[in-house]
């Protein structure tokens, strides 16, 4: 006995349906991007931090709470983390000694070097099925769906 497929509306089965469509590119689309980080031996969160630490410098754990959108409990657990790996440090930040900055080593520094490159030729494969144009107008899509 098959089912008849339940109409919601023209306009409320089609939002439905690109919920669906979005959420599973979003999925696969992750799925693809993390497969080098875990290469490197990373984790997804000890990855951003990382990285974040590699391109804009020494951090508040605010700061990257902020910027990563993670909890704060779940970010001190990856800091120690990658802190006893020497891959970071915390110091006392000059402006303000009762903040601790989190800076990333020469060891860290190495890492992040070895895999970000193969991180970029990740990304670039994954997006290589769209044009300059479809990944302009997809940008302008989302953003406006986000309401940035």
């Amino acid at each position: 006995m098959s089912k008849e497929k339940i109409s919601y509306g023209e306009l409320s089965d089609l939002n439905l349906k690109t919920l669906i469509v979005l959420s599973r590119t979003s999925q696969t689309v992750r799925k693809k991007e993390q497969r080098t980080i875990k290469e490197g031996g990373l984790t997804i969160s000890q990855f951003a931090v990382l990285e974040m630490l590699y391109h804009k410098g020494d951090l508040k754990i605010c700061e990257i709470l902020e910027k990563t959108l993670a909890t704060g409990g779940n970010m001190t657990v990856v800091i120690d983390n990658l802190a006893k790996e020497d891959l970071v440090k915390r110091c006392v930040d000059a402006k303000d000694r009762r903040v601790n900055l989190i800076s990333i080593t020469e060891k860290g520094r190495e890492l992040i070097e070895s895999i970000f490159p193969r991180h970029v030729e990740n990304i670039n494969e994954i997006f290589s099925v769209l044009t300059t144009e479809e990944k302009e107008a997809l940008i302008t899509l989302l953003k406006k769906l986000s309401g940035v």
